[in-house]
């Protein structure tokens, strides 16, 4: 269910000639080249692609959150890193889908503190809200899967 938001910012980026093309952001602080990776029949030139743009963006609003949860909490989240896996595949009755994988490396947090910390982020971080029931995701910390469901 969508709720009403009190929009802040609003990002706009227009694409041309899709995965083989060109992408750029209105103010244009984004200006890259897109390329397709020889593992979806590409040939990996040095642009980028959708998926890492993905994992970028995930990997950072996921990791304000938990700063953001750490915070509070008077935990310590320094020296910590979230790696973002967008992975995608093509899906039964055509076309693809898209599944990702967050990781939590936490040195200054024991196990259960960095687990409480990451189900937390996951119910409040905008990335996780909008994928919710859309697509699989597989929390993790320090490579050890905690959770895995759809969205």
């Amino acid at each position: 269910m969508s709720h009403p938001i009190k929009v802040l910012y609003t990002a706009e980026a227009t694409a041309e000639g899709g995965r083989h093309g060109h992408a750029r952001s209105s103010d244009g602080r984004l200006d890259l080249d897109l390329d397709v990776p020889p593992e979806m029949g590409g040939a990996g030139g040095p642009g980028t692609n959708p998926e890492q743009l993905f994992a970028a963006g995930y990997a950072a609003c996921f990791q304000s959150a938990l700063v953001g949860i750490a915070f509070r909490r008077k935990l310590d989240l320094t020296s910590s890193r979230l790696t973002a896996r967008v992975s995608i595949g093509p899906v039964l009755g055509g076309g693809f889908d898209i599944a990702t994988a967050l990781d939590l490396e936490a040195p200054k947090l024991d196990h259960g503190e960095a687990v409480a910390l990451m189900a937390r982020a996951h119910e409040r971080c905008p990335y996780s809200r909008a994928t919710r029931g859309n697509i699989d995701v597989a929390l993790s910390v320090g490579g050890t899967t905690i959770e895995r469901k759809a969205g």
